[in-house]
């Protein structure tokens, strides 16, 4: 080994990996409360240490290098085993304490605080940090193993990935009670079709899969409108401006108070599970794991979970 890497820090690494995650060393100082003129010393002495540049500006953009590539892929190494090494300090201590890094996809946020409330009345000195991301960013985290877990729907089969099911996520078509087609008793999806249809931006997971189904079914939506959260595309239903496909649970509040209807098409809810996802061979932290097992092993506590999300709502 050179012996120059043995005079790196941690507080090298950090600062480091502050600017890859930023690309700006201006933010950078700002999040590790520094100034700027110390993270270029920090990233200059760095380059130093490797005898090779980490950054690249192109058109005042911040560009990572190769040499940048390979540090920040080991740097992720290096705090990864220190904080497994804190986990199982803990853990020979007699608790599990630590941090859960998850991520899930954007349909599955309503549900994940109220799972991991579960797991952390086990484990009461565990922390979550938590990222809500659509189905592309969730693939893109995944090929960078940016996360101890991630929940999604549709597992990507391009990736080895370990995955197990284990929730189940209805879609349904909502619209506003005073909508013409809540005065019918029976319709087909491609009843729909001749209403405007609320749709997410091209990236969301609920999007892709409502699309392969409708055209599955031959339901053509002659106008699609472009929401760009899944919040906005309920109160745009609610406000009248077309019908949408959303998870059940996600509108779960606004069915039991009135402001939605479930619409009785005979060909859904559309059907699909949530599973709780990890790159196939990575090494799971004492938290990540214990989470996973937790998934696995309660079965009852998710289920009862499930009624309250799930549930179709009881007709007035």
């Amino acid at each position: 080994m050179r012996k120059s890497l043995m005079r790196m820090t941690f507080r090298q690494l950090q600062i480091f990996r502050a600017v890859c995650e930023s690309r700006s060393y201006s933010r950078a100082a700002e999040e590790m409360a520094l100034t700027q003129p110390a993270v270029s010393l920090q990233i200059r002495q760095l380059e130093e240490l490797i005898d090779q540049p980490l950054f690249d500006y192109v058109a005042k953009k911040l560009y990572l290098t190769p040499a940048a590539e390979v540090l920040l892929k080991a740097s992720e190494d290096v705090f990864g085993r220190l904080e497994s090494l804190d986990m199982q300090l803990s853990d020979l201590q007699g608790s599990l304490q630590g941090q859960l890094n998850l991520a899930v996809e954007s349909s599955a946020k309503y549900l994940v605080p109220h799972l991991f409330a579960a797991f952390r009345a086990q484990h009461p000195e565990v922390s979550l940090q938590l990222v809500v991301v659509n189905h592309a960013m969730a693939v893109k985290r995944l090929s960078a193993s940016r996360d101890d877990l991630l929940i999604m729907s549709q597992v990507p089969s391009e990736l080895a990935l370990d995955f197990f099911p284990f929730f189940n996520n209805p879609i349904v078509a909502v619209a506003p009670p005073t909508h013409p087609l809540c005065s019918v008793e029976r319709l087909r999806l491609s009843d729909l079709s001749d209403f405007p249809l609320l749709v997410r931006e091209p990236g969301s997971g609920t999007r892709k899969a409502c699309e392969e189904y409708c055209h599955q079914k031959r339901a053509h939506f002659a106008q699609l409108i472009e929401i760009g959260s899944s919040e906005s595309q309920v109160e745009a239903v609610i406000a009248g401006l077309g019908l949408a496909l959303l998870p059940r649970h996600a509108v779960r509040l606004e069915l039991a108070a009135g402001l939605l209807r479930e619409l009785p098409v005979e060909e859904l809810p559309l059907l699909r599970s949530w599973c709780v996802v990890h790159n196939r061979g990575k090494r799971l932290s004492p938290v990540a794991q214990a989470f996973l097992d937790f998934i696995r092993v309660e079965r009852l506590q998710i289920s009862a979970l499930g009624e309250r999300f799930a549930a179709a709502p009881t007709a007035a």
